[in-house]
């Protein structure tokens, strides 16, 4: 049976986005379901997924703003710049303050231009640059401009950094933590890290693996999707009348009660149907630009 809608799963440590993915399409029985922005198998946490006609919603959250919370090792560098690599140098002793460390992390917030690390799924010449990492080969990948909009140390213990940070889309947190170490001079990388937030979706909302199984055992697997007027909070919620219907499902132009000047607007059939995102042409004319029905 056909399952349409969003839900959000805690990722457990050591499974990939795709592994997520799988695992979900085995329980749901839904083939085309897809996650709203990867995460690194040693992450845990928030891993939006579309399924469904819902799918044709992922276009709208290319760039949305990512929360994490984790803790950064000092005195070891290594390969990828997380746990799951291999130490480059030998170890340091840390001799930092907690309010070294704040000064230093504020220096990376704002627009900044960060080089994406070589283990990671950036292209040269077509070749994901992990993959010329792996065979030691040398990986140049050009800065992007990302933006950290906050990045708090909480505490230091020993040389332990637990921290949480507010990013855009495409920053790395690994390259946060490497770079982190490179000011301070004694080498660091991400110890562990669990994505709180990514748009609207909260750890708070997130459901593991093994609760979603447990729910499609019941037959209750709908309860764990999101109600869709949550979804998209920043295009205004409106509801069509049977005309309007029939005229989206093919893709035709539509007059809508919509009193906002939103660009953007989620069109429904009833109260929890959502059957279009339609952009406006003018006034209260409506053209559907992405049809679910």
């Amino acid at each position: 049976m056909p399952v349409n809608g969003v839900m959000v799963v805690d990722k457990p440590a050591s499974w990939s986005s795709h592994d997520v993915v799988a695992r979900m399409r085995r329980i749901t029985g839904e083939g085309s379901i897809g996650h709203l922005g990867t995460l690194d198998p040693m992450a845990t946490g928030v891993l939006p997924l579309v399924l469904g006609r819902m799918t044709r919603l992922a276009q709208f959250y290319t760039a949305s703003e990512k929360s994490y919370e984790g803790t950064i090792r000092l005195g070891v560098a290594t390969d990828t710049y997380d746990c799951d690599g291999d130490p480059v140098g030998s170890a340091q002793e840390a001799h930092v303050t907690l309010e070294e460390l704040r000064q230093v992390s504020a220096q990376f917030v704002g627009h900044i231009q960060q080089i994406p690390p070589p283990f990671s799924a950036k292209k040269i010449k077509g070749v994901p640059a992990y993959k010329l990492a792996r065979r030691k080969q040398e990986v140049e990948l050009e800065p992007v401009e990302v933006e950290v909009k906050e990045f708090t140390v909480c505490s230091l213990e020993g040389a332990a950094v637990h921290f949480y940070c507010r990013v855009s889309s495409g920053t790395y947190v690994r390259g946060l933590a490497h770079e982190l170490g490179q000011k301070l001079g004694v080498g660091a990388h991400l110890a562990n890290l669990r994505r709180t937030a990514v748009a609207e979706f909260a750890i708070a909302g997130a459901h593991t693996p093994e609760a979603v199984a447990e729910a499609a055992d019941q037959g209750v697997l709908e309860g764990l999707l999101l109600h869709l007027r949550r979804v998209l909070p920043e295009f205004p919620c409106v509801t069509a009348d049977e005309e309007a219907i029939a005229r989206i499902r093919h893709g035709r132009s539509v007059n809508l009660p919509e009193m906002s000047r939103s660009p953007l607007v989620k069109v429904f059939a009833g109260q929890s149907e959502l059957i279009c995102i339609a952009r406006r042409v003018a006034g209260t004319l409506f053209q559907p630009k992405v049809v679910l029905i």
